[in-house]
């Protein structure tokens, strides 16, 4: 394999490999944050509250319209590494293969979903009339560019599989550093470039990320040796895309049920105006930076254990699972005490309207007491996708979410000395329950009777 960045998890030190895996992880997907973040910066700062609410609000519907293929992703990245760790090179090509092509399809599928339907769609989680046109706007734009951000997603699933998280993280920093600089330009206009307002923002994020696509595949065709021309790769493998989908079903199923979780969350938040879904909208953006380092371990916690998996060496997983914690919740740490008693320096980020400082203030004290929990189940959680049992973390999330957390924000919500506060301590406690699920499940060892893809016999 010419890819000299592919890193064999199945020797050496597990908190090596997990930190140096997980650190450009932790740096992709803070860039990758930073997408969205910059549009609710330029946008709260300069075209105000209502501007921001419209950009917010959309959010949920997007999540929701992607979530599916978040699972096939995920299940690329599966496969990937248990063919990797198993040195099955012929099926580890058709693998990288068969993922761009059933991607690009689903993409082209979503974006005509997103786009024709947006407006039905904001008015289902009760968008306040006010800023609808904004954020159909904006909605639209954005949905429009879903093959470009799904490729490049694909693309870095195929190589975090093989152990490589720092070629993705370069082509990601050359489209932030592309968004930030073309979100001003459109978003205010320049020279022949029209004044799009939220528009504009959507626009620059949808470029950028086509940029990131293209460069990660011309990556991977001419770098990597794994992606290859020929007539008879070009078509779907349909037992391969049977295989991907048993897996990844589940785990888009989970991604669905998350953001329909938080589509009817959104709905309840929505209720109580355009102020508190500002504040809530700017508290969600720094919600992305205090989970980024967990997911990231979460995810490298993944690639080790599906390449030592793969290699039929299991020894090595429970020293991962404890490695990935102690590094996952000694960094959330920090960012939850900074939540909790300073959340106001974080919020004028992205506004200086004083009721939206006040309401995202109290949405960050409440939601931050849940972030150590939430660190310790990304890397539980990381385990058992790493395995490839999707189902079980599907039903721990069904659980967590719709169990606990929707039906406790509805009811706390309707207390009149709660109000919306109850949504946010709704969300707290849902993770926390959360984590004791994933938990219980990962000691009761079921999930090593998923693995895929496994050697046959040592030194085959």
């Amino acid at each position: 394999m010419q890819n000299e960045k592919v890193t064999d998890f199945t020797q050496g030190s597990i908190p090596r490999h997990l930190v140096a895996f997980a650190l450009p992880m932790l740096l992709g997907n803070l860039l990758q944050a930073l997408y969205n973040t910059v549009d609710s910066i330029w946008v709260g700062r300069f075209l105000g509250a209502n501007a921001l609410a419209s950009v917010s609000v959309g959010f949920p519907v997007i999540f929701a319209l992607i979530a599916m293929v978040n699972g096939i992703t995920m299940a690329t990245t599966i496969l990937v590494s248990q063919y990797f760790g198993a040195q099955q090179h012929k099926e580890l090509v058709k693998t990288i293969t068969n993922s761009l092509i059933l991607l690009t399809a689903l993409g082209l599928v979503i974006s005509v979903i997103g786009v024709v339907f947006r407006r039905p769609l904001l008015l289902m989680i009760n968008t306040p009339e006010e800023i609808l046109d904004m954020a159909m706007t904006y909605l639209g734009i954005f949905m429009s560019g879903l093959v470009g951000m799904f490729l490049y997603n694909a693309a870095s699933a195929i190589l975090r599989g093989l152990g490589d998280s720092r070629t993705p993280l370069r082509f990601l920093a050359y489209a932030t550093v592309l968004n930030i600089i073309l979100d001003p330009i459109f978003i205010f206009g320049l020279g022949p470039i029209p004044a799009m307002g939220v528009g504009g923002a959507a626009l620059a994020t949808i470029i950028a990320q086509g940029i990131s696509a293209v460069l990660a595949l011309r990556y991977l065709y001419i770098q990597s040796g794994l992606l290859h021309y020929h007539p008879g790769l070009l078509r779907l493998d349909w037992n391969l895309t049977l295989l991907t989908f048993r897996i990844g079903l589940p785990a888009g199923i989970q991604q669905v049920l998350v953001s329909l979780s938080a589509v009817v969350v959104n709905s309840i938040v929505n209720s109580f105006g355009a102020t508190v879904i500002a504040g809530f909208g700017a508290g969600s953006r720094l919600d992305q930076f205090a989970f980024m380092p967990s997911m990231s371990m979460g995810m490298a916690v993944s690639a080790l254990v599906g390449q030592n998996l793969g290699a039929g060496k299991p020894e090595r997983v429970s020293e991962t699972v404890k490695w990935g914690a102690i590094l996952a919740s000694s960094i959330t740490v920090i960012v939850s005490i900074v939540a909790i008693v300073r959340p106001r320096i974080l919020m004028v980020l992205f506004t200086q309207d004083e009721a939206v400082l006040v309401e995202g203030s109290r949405y960050l004290r409440y939601v931050a007491l849940s972030y150590i929990p939430m660190a310790l189940m990304f890397t539980i959680g990381g385990v058992i996708r790493g395995a490839g049992d999707t189902v079980a973390t599907m039903y721990l999330t069904l659980g967590s979410l719709w169990i606990v957390r929707v039906p406790l924000a509805r009811y706390l919500s309707s207390l009149p000395q709660l109000g919306v506060a109850g949504v946010w301590l709704a969300m707290a406690l849902g993770t926390c329950i959360g984590f004791v699920f994933h938990l219980l499940y990962y000691r009761s060892g079921r999930w090593k009777e998923k693995v895929v893809v496994q050697k046959a016999a040592e030194g085959s």
